[in-house]
């Protein structure tokens, strides 16, 4: 394994990692399930103060939310597939800017 592959592959752990610890906290705090639910509400403070967490979280979102309805709605392979890829690849892109985003602090 090449060291850019090894550090890619870190990089999507990250990424869920993190998503999970930020699902997890809000849920600590407010006993809800963070859910994209939350921005239907309009524009509120609430929704805007939502978007952050969202935007962190998505892939353990999307991943919850597809295995819960893979289990209880029996949906197919390939639309599990393409949302564990969606929840993938958005998981490395926040992972990515999460490390620079520490390196640029380290630094």
């Amino acid at each position: 394994m090449s060291p850019q592959s090894l550090q890619m592959f870190l990089t999507l752990a990250i990424g869920f990692a993190v998503a999970g610890l930020c699902s997890s906290a809000y849920q600590l705090f407010t006993s809800r399930l963070p859910s994209f639910g939350q921005l239907t509400t309009g524009p509120s403070p609430g929704a805007f103060a939502a978007v952050p967490l969202l935007i962190v979280a998505a892939p353990f979102i999307i991943m919850r939310n597809t295995l819960m309805g893979r289990r209880h709605e029996r949906r197919r392979f390939q639309f599990v597939f393409l949302a564990t890829v969606i929840a993938g690849f958005w998981s490395l892109m926040s992972g990515l800017v999460l490390v620079r985003a520490v390196s640029l602090f380290i630094a």
